[in-house]
C-alpha cells in the first residue's frame, strides 16, 4: 500500500533522509513553497543507520516501498509584495480626454468668433464717431472764426466814411490838436481788429484791389501805374472791404 504523504511540522525540522525543512514563518508574511521528496529508502539503507539514529530514523522514515512527500510551506506573499517594480511607472492617460475636450471647446470657440465681431463692430463705430466729431469741431471752429470776421467786417465798413473825412481833413490839415490825437486813437484802435489800408501815388496798378476812374499815359511809367488815390481801400485780413478809388497813368 501507499502511505498519503504527510505534512512536515512548520515548528521543527524533519528528519528524513534526503528531505529538510526550514522554520515556517506565520501565515500572511511570505507565500508558500512546496518541496517534495520522492526518493526511495530501502532496507540496506536501514541497516547501515547506527543503533542511536535507527531508533529516530524508525519513528521518521516510511515503510519499504513508499515514497516520503515532505512539504515545507514558506509564506512569501509579503516578499513578493515588497519587491521593487524594475521599469519606469506607467501612467494611464485618459484616453477620451482629448476627444471630450474638443466638442467642449467648440461652442466656446464659436462665442470667441462672435465677441470678436462684435469688438471690432463696435471699434469701427466709436472710430467712425470721433472721425465726425473732430470734422464737427472744425466745421464749428471755422464757422465761428467766419462769423466773427463777418461781424467785425460789418462793423469797421461802416466806419470807413468817417475814416475818409478823416484823411481829407488831415489832406488840408485841419487834423492838429486834439482833435488829431482823437483820429490818431481811432485809427490805432480800429488797427487791432485787422483793418489795414492800401491805396498809395505810385503803387502798381492791381485790378483786384485798384478801381481806376480815370486812365491817362505817362512817359514817367513803365507800366500802369496809380497816379492819384482819390480814396484809400481797406482789408479786413485777407478780406478785401473796399477797393481803392485810383487814377491810373499807362507807359506811353
Amino acid at each position: 500500500m501507499t502511505e498519503k504523504p504527510r505534512a512536515a511540522d512548520p515548528g521543527t525540522t524533519g528528519s528524513a533522509p534526503g528531505g529538510s525543512a526550514t522554520a515556517g514563518k506565520g501565515a500572511g508574511e511570505e507565500p508558500r513553497v512546496v518541496i517534495r521528496d520522492k526518493r526511495k529508502i530501502g532496507k540496506t539503507t536501514e541497516q547501515a543507520v547506527t543503533d542511536t539514529s535507527a531508533a529516530d530514523a524508525a519513528a521518521d522514515a516510511p515503510a519499504e516501498g513508499l515514497v516520503e512527500e515532505a512539504e515545507v510551506v514558506v509564506d512569501e506573499i509579503e516578499g513578493e509584495a515588497d519587491a521593487p517594480v524594475s521599469g519606469p511607472p506607467v501612467v494611464d492617460a485618459p484616453a477620451q480626454a482629448s476627444e471630450e475636450a474638443a466638442p467642449a471647446n467648440a461652442p466656446l470657440g464659436a462665442e470667441l468668433e462672435s465677441l470678436r465681431a462684435e469688438l471690432d463692430e463696435r471699434t469701427r463705430d466709436v472710430q467712425r464717431v470721433s472721425a465726425e466729431y473732430a470734422n464737427y469741431r472744425k466745421r464749428v471752429d471755422r464757422d465761428r472764426s467766419l462769423v466773427q470776421e463777418q461781424a467785425t467786417g460789418t462793423v469797421l465798413t461802416a466806419l470807413l466814411p468817417i475814416l475818409d473825412d478823416l484823411d481829407r481833413a488831415r489832406e488840408h490839415g485841419d487834423l492838429v490838436g486834439p482833435f488829431g490825437s482823437v483820429a490818431d486813437q481811432l485809427t490805432a484802435a480800429l488797427g487791432k481788429f485787422g483793418l489795414t489800408a492800401f491805396g498809395e501815388q505810385g503803387d502798381p496798378f492791381d485790378p483786384t484791389r485798384h478801381e481806376a476812374v480815370a486812365h491817362q499815359t505817362s512817359a514817367d511809367v513803365t507800366e500802369p501805374t496809380c497816379v492819384q488815390v482819390m480814396r484809400r481801400g481797406y482789408q479786413l485780413g485777407e478780406r478785401l472791404l473796399r477797393p481803392a478809388l485810383v487814377a491810373v497813368a499807362d507807359p506811353e
